[in-house]
């Protein structure tokens, strides 16, 4: 998940022999240039880096009043002058910029959330002989990522922490649970299929093989390994009862995203009409996280969290990737 987690995690995971991931849609060209030359230096495995591919919104300047307005509570609350806080968005898609950093490196595997970029930018990373994944929510969304090219599809089900990957439909009325998702892809397309979402132990990894998945994506599982970037109140958050209940919420990034619910979505609402657009909703909320957890707060803070937050244990990377690896290992020997 971006913003938690960085070189040092995913090398862990690559040396452990699992496929380890970058995610790179909060990164600066500068910043992502640092990190995969960490990577590279840390492990000689296979790695992914992951991107958006969302497009980015017109701003719309009676929106963002809006958001303002129905965050002014809080930041009288804490004495932040509205007049301060900046506008722009806070992640970024896949561009020639990117490509253009990651030509030197020519990753593995490259996978994609909200779709795919454009045909050129796809071109430019499959002439290196990179495999491309993308997210899909619904059966519908496979179909269309396995039309246009992709080497495999991750079934992102609704239990899964962080961003939902959808591109076709901001309907969540169609969102599917991992298992029912994962059973109908796997029969709807020719191409290898992920499961992902709310998969947490070996015994999670085997019945997403039963189904015919090719392989598992875990992300909430590591947020509290030794080399996650994950901060101490979100550690602290994802150890205790409050992980039991997480919510999607737009309320900061403007996007349906899984997260452990605090004080602003219990007293907005998780979802929220005023917030603009992915990713503009940001820049707003950013200094109320950032005056909240200095005092030691994660109520404005995004705790992203899957539904199933059991798996998360303090250990080394290496130790849960062999743990899960158990899964697959149960499967072969049936």
């Amino acid at each position: 998940m971006a913003g938690v987690q960085g070189a040092t995690l995913a090398a862990a995971v690559c040396n452990a022999g699992g496929l380890g991931s970058l995610p790179c849609a909060m990164l600066t060209p500068e910043a992502m240039h640092t990190e995969l030359q960490a990577l590279k230096a840390a492990t000689d495995r296979p790695f992914n880096v992951n991107f958006f591919c969302h497009t980015p919104p017109v701003p719309n300047a009676s929106r963002e009043q809006a958001w303002r307005i129905a965050l002014s509570p809080f930041y009288a609350e804490f004495g932040i002058d509205p007049s301060t806080v900046p506008e722009g968005p806070g992640r970024a898609p896949f561009s020639a910029e990117a490509a253009a950093v990651l030509a030197p490196f020519r990753p593995a595997v490259i996978s994609f959330h909200f779709g795919l970029p454009s045909a050129d930018l796809l071109a430019i990373v499959k002439a290196w002989g990179t495999k491309i994944l993308s997210s899909a929510t619904t059966v519908e969304e496979a179909l269309w990522l396995q039309d246009h090219g992709v080497d495999a599809i991750i079934a992102q089900g609704l239990e899964a922490g962080g961003h939902r990957g959808m591109f076709l439909t901001d309907d969540l009325t169609t969102q599917l649970g991992t298992f029912a998702l994962t059973a109908q892809i796997v029969q709807a397309v020719q191409v290898p299929v992920i499961a992902a979402g709310g998969i947490a132990d070996a015994n999670g990894v085997a019945a997403a093989m039963a189904l015919g998945a090719a392989g598992v994506q875990i992300g909430t599982a590591y947020l509290l390994c030794h080399e996650a970037n994950t901060s101490p109140l979100h550690r602290a958050a994802l150890a205790s009862d409050a992980a039991r209940h997480t919510a999607l919420t737009n309320l900061f990034t403007g996007r349906p995203a899984r997260g452990i619910m605090n004080r602003v979505m219990h007293e907005l609402g998780p979802q929220s009409p005023a917030a603009p657009e992915f990713p503009l909703a940001t820049s707003a909320i950013a200094p109320l996280r950032a005056q909240t957890e200095l005092r030691g707060s994660g109520d404005f803070s995004p705790l992203w969290s899957g539904q199933n937050a059991t798996g998360c244990q303090p250990i080394p990377a290496a130790k849960l990737t062999e743990m899960l690896a158990q899964g697959f290992k149960a499967m072969l020997n049936k």
